[in-house]
């Protein structure tokens, strides 16, 4: 297969997906649902600004990376990329099953355990993936879609490409491919109502399905980028129209939507307006993208090295952290603060002078080999 062109506005959004997901994590212990720790203090201002972003900060990375494996795949044989996902996926995630993850439910259940020491000795009965669950998942949808990587990449996809470019040619064709979102997610909740991640789940694995395989086929497909690019204005009114009706019907209160609707009606509006927001989000932001963020940079390219191993460390270091901060008697915004602060430099200190350097770390945290610097040989004139 050929290669493909670089896109570097998906690497600054990578990026930014990855700290607003680290932005909800140290948000958690204070917006009053069910983490980890919790604060004896919510505050539901923070809950109701945190719930807008988790509409699309996960979609996004869904479509990224399903937009990244047919960049990796452009590069090697179906073979290969299976390796590559496993090297890239597996062995970060065992690594955190068994060394990341666990201090994070020794302290959320420290009153039950004498020492950690104690805790670590029954780790097989303690084992999750809490957060890494994107990893696990995002490895399944690779291997499960690689005969959707190598259809979109032949000349077997081209009466369907076709078929889509027409449709995506309008000013709100994109926009139009919510429906099914929406279907997906409506019917599959009448089935599978949890809100847990496991694959297993399928309104859950289906709903980030679609984005991933949304992903896939706008790699696979360059017209679908030009459509994005000039249509992100069409997108951008969706996307008000999509916020002012999630908060609309977010705030309204249940005494009247009880009056007109049954429990069940209700959660289907909710599972719609949801969908919607995250997909008039996506595409905006995939179009405004190309405008603002796709070019090369030195930051961008030591950014988009290190937020893998940013992401896989992030939720133990809160936890860690949150643990005592949330024992002091500071008020909530100092406490974020803090939160935020020293978990911050503490992860940014741990891939620089632990992960980064060596060999071993780079692996277990599923980076690639250092480059080797060949020596620059300066020849004088005669």
């Amino acid at each position: 297969m050929n290669r493909t062109k670089r896109r570097y506005d998906l690497d600054w959004w990578r990026v930014i997906s990855i700290f607003l997901v680290f932005l909800h994590h140290i948000g958690m212990p204070f917006n009053g649902d069910d983490f980890h720790i919790m604060n004896t203090e919510s505050s539901k201002l923070l809950d109701d600004i945190m719930v807008f972003f988790e509409q699309f900060r996960l979609p996004l990375l869904f479509v990224i990376s399903g937009a990244g494996t047919v960049f990796a795949f452009s590069k090697r044989s179906w073979i290969l990329f299976i390796k590559e996902r496993a090297a890239r996926l597996m062995i970060p995630l065992i690594f955190g099953v068994f060394i990341i993850v666990p201090p994070q439910t020794y302290i959320e259940n420290i009153t039950s355990y004498s020492s950690y020491i104690y805790f670590y000795q029954k780790i097989f009965e303690n084992l999750n993936v809490n957060h890494l669950w994107f990893i696990e998942n995002l490895f399944y949808l690779s291997i499960l879609c690689i005969p959707i990587i190598i259809w979109i990449k032949s000349n077997k996809s081209t009466s369907f490409k076709i078929v889509l470019n027409k449709f995506c040619s309008k000013p709100f064709g994109i926009s139009l491919l919510v429906i099914p979102l929406i279907l997906i997610k409506v019917i599959t909740k009448q089935y599978f109502p949890e809100d847990n991640t496991s694959i297993t789940n399928l309104s859950v694995t289906l709903f980030y399905g679609y984005f991933f395989i949304t992903g896939i086929i706008i790699a696979g497909t360059k017209t679908l980028w030009d459509s994005l690019k000039k249509y992100r204005k069409y997108n951008f009114a969706i996307t008000i129209i999509a916020i002012l009706l999630f908060y609309a019907y977010y705030f309204l209160p249940n005494h009247i939507t009880s009056t007109y609707w049954n429990i069940s009606t209700r959660w289907n509006i909710w599972y719609g307006l949801t969908a919607l927001l995250s997909w008039a989000i996506i595409i905006t932001l995939l179009g405004y993208g190309q405008i603002w963020l796709n070019k090369p940079s030195i930051l961008l390219k030591k950014l988009n090295e290190g937020i893998y191993p940013f992401y896989i460390l992030h939720q133990t270091i809160i936890i860690i952290f949150g643990y005592y901060i949330l024992q002091q008697s500071w008020n909530i915004t100092v406490k974020i603060l803090i939160l935020t602060i020293t978990s911050f430099i503490t992860i940014v200190c741990f891939y620089k002078f632990i992960i980064y350097p060596f060999r071993l770390t780079r692996f277990v945290f599923g980076m690639k080999k250092k480059p080797k610097h060949s020596k620059t040989i300066t020849r004088h004139p005669k």
